[in-house]
């Protein structure tokens, strides 16, 4: 018997990342004792003009003394055309962050500098080559034009991030709740990152009192294939978590269509009925990711 295809090695999860502003330690404790996938330590636009270096020394200092557990420990660096980036990650690498994330990039030679000089810093300090990654965002109309190449840059990305708000104000486009203004750059970015083996992360919704709508929000970009969504407040981290985790009916379900799939293939049959629905190897590969979701956010 052929053996089944094996679903691709999964990535860390990062069903929610949580940014929290650089320069407040006690917000950054307070963000990484809720647990999320990870927690995104930013001097970029969550820390002011006069506070970038404050933030650099509160984040090193963060990476020493936060009980982070199993949550990832990223740093958000400023834009690489404000001349600050380089600056942001000699500050802070010493701590051995667990990748930087890289705002508003918009071509693959954004992201080779910045891998180049982590690699340099890597081999200074003593660390793993290539262990501190990196995520990419995508905020304006360049990027999105160029997030193809951006995603194929280097090894050393794991992720690309949809900035939806800075995208909507590149564009000219007005915020809604639906969110088509931003459909196809979801599109885009969820495309490259599949066709690369990365995980696609989606921005962040504004409205804090709106449980609902960050619900469906979450719903909506799942069923695009994204893994995960950015929070800016802890009240949305469980919500996000929670949509992002398949339930045990979800579990269950892939399980048995699984299942399924081997005996019919004991059978000598390819393609065949479940439950009403035709099943080949796309749905095959659809219930194998079910089942790595749920095993990632257990593990």
């Amino acid at each position: 018997m052929t053996p089944l295809p094996a679903v691709p090695a999964a990535r860390r999860p990062r069903r929610c990342v949580l940014f929290m502003p650089g320069d407040d330690a006690h917000k950054i404790a307070k963000g990484a004792a809720l647990g999320p996938d990870s927690v995104i330590m930013d001097i970029e636009d969550g820390t002011a003009l006069n506070r970038k270096q404050a933030a650099r020394d509160t984040i090193r200092s963060a990476l020493g003394s936060v009980a982070f557990g199993r949550t990832e420990k990223l740093v958000r660096v400023n834009a690489f055309d404000t001349g600050w980036t380089r600056e942001d990650i000699l500050s802070t690498v010493a701590g051995k962050p667990d990748g930087y994330v890289v705002p508003k990039v918009e071509s693959a030679e954004t992201v080779q500098a910045v891998s180049e000089w982590i690699g340099q810093l890597e081999a200074l300090h003593g660390f793993p080559a290539g262990g501190i990654r990196l995520i990419a965002m995508i905020e304006t109309a360049r990027g999105v034009l160029n997030v193809a190449p951006i995603a194929e840059a280097d090894p050393r990305v794991d992720a690309i991030l949809l900035g939806s708000e800075d995208l909507a104000g590149d564009l000219g486009a007005t915020r809604t709740r639906e969110g088509w203004e931003v459909f196809y750059a979801r599109s885009a970015v969820v495309t490259a990152a599949a066709a690369n083996g990365l995980q696609a992360l989606d921005g962040v919704y504004v409205d804090l009192q709106d449980t609902d709508g960050l619900r469906a929000e979450c719903g909506r970009v799942l069923g695009m294939g994204y893994g995960g969504k950015s929070a800016i407040h802890p009240r949305q981290v469980p919500v996000i978590m929670d949509a992002f985790t398949p339930t045990a009916e979800d579990v269950a379900r892939a399980q048995a269509l699984i299942a399924a799939f081997e005996a019919n293939q004991r059978a000598g049959a390819g393609a065949f009925a479940y439950e009403g629905k035709m099943v080949d190897m796309p749905m095959l590969r659809a219930a194998q990711k079910v089942i790595a979701r749920a095993g990632a956010g257990t593990g």
